[in-house]
């Protein structure tokens, strides 16, 4: 039976998006305040995943093992570093989120049995890379307030009331939504961007944030006339929303991830297949 573990490890350090083969107005006008001089930090938390088959001892890996690999091979180099100038490689592609991911999965590859690397920059923005080359995952999170009932409009109150209970009543009731969008792409083998993330971020607030942030969304928002806005639906609903925008950036939208409460969250997967058969090829790999 394989078993997959992660290993969480931090380190902070800055970085500066800038390439010297633009002007500085075509380096503002691509990365923003990102390009400013001389950069800025991060608090950056990794999460190391490991599959393999359980040993004698009831473990993957040694855990010291592990710790020590992701401290030799990355947090003794990268914790407080510029990493424009740490590793050759940030000469050769910018240290963005994504492409921090790769580099780190190329440098404990030849160590430990990957099955993924998530690396976030910040807790509203993280990567996510699997060994697929140049492909990679971006995860973009953001909020909206709105109210909403549960209540199919053929069925009368108490009929409501035994399917959806407290949600069908009349005035329906409120949530503080937290919503992540991950988008995949391929990572520029220049500028170590998957998407533009002032674009991606764009995109998101003009088709989801702005129009669903403080509405009533039964009667506001045209879709949920029709359809009862459960968690489920709106995911699904914002999906469909973000496609072809995201389409358009040059990304593809992989997970739109809905947190109701704390208690009540939902995800939707927009190209499962072909997110777990690179997941399974990895296990398969590491477990020949």
């Amino acid at each position: 039976m394989d078993c997959i573990i992660h290993r969480k490890a931090e380190f902070s350090a800055s970085h500066r998006y800038w390439l010297p083969e633009l002007s500085e107005e075509e380096n503002q006008k691509l990365f923003g305040l990102c390009s400013r001089f001389p950069g800025h930090g991060h608090n950056y938390v990794l999460f190391v995943s490991l599959a393999g088959e359980l040993d004698q001892y009831g473990m993957v890996q040694n855990l010291s093992y592990v710790k020590k690999i992701i401290k030799q091979e990355i947090t003794s180099q990268l914790d407080y570093s510029h990493l424009n100038d740490t590793w050759p490689e940030f000469k050769e592609t910018l240290p963005t989120t994504e492409n921090i991911a790769r580099i780190i999965w190329q440098k404990l590859a030849p160590h430990l049995p990957l099955v993924q690397i998530q690396l976030l920059e910040n807790p509203h923005l993280w990567a996510e890379y699997q060994g697929e080359n140049m492909e990679a995952t971006l995860t973009v999170q953001t909020h909206f307030s709105a109210a909403h009932r549960l209540a199919l409009p053929q069925l009368t109150l108490e009929q409501n009331s035994e399917i959806y209970g407290k949600c069908a009543r009349t005035h329906g009731h409120g949530h503080n939504y937290h919503l992540e969008v991950s988008v995949a792409g391929k990572i520029d083998p220049r500028t170590g961007m998957l998407v533009d993330l002032g674009v991606l971020q764009k995109v998101i607030n003009d088709y989801v944030v702005e129009p669903f942030d403080h509405t009533f969304l039964n009667k506001d928002i045209a879709y949920f006339a029709e359809v009862v806005p459960t968690a489920e639906n709106i995911a699904v609903h914002i999906a469909q929303l973000l496609q072809e925008p995201i389409a358009k950036i040059g990304g593809e939208l992989d997970k739109v991830k809905l947190i109701e409460s704390p208690n009540n969250s939902c995800e939707i997967f927009c190209r499962q297949t072909v997110r777990n058969s690179a997941i399974n090829q990895q296990r398969e790999a590491v477990l020949v």
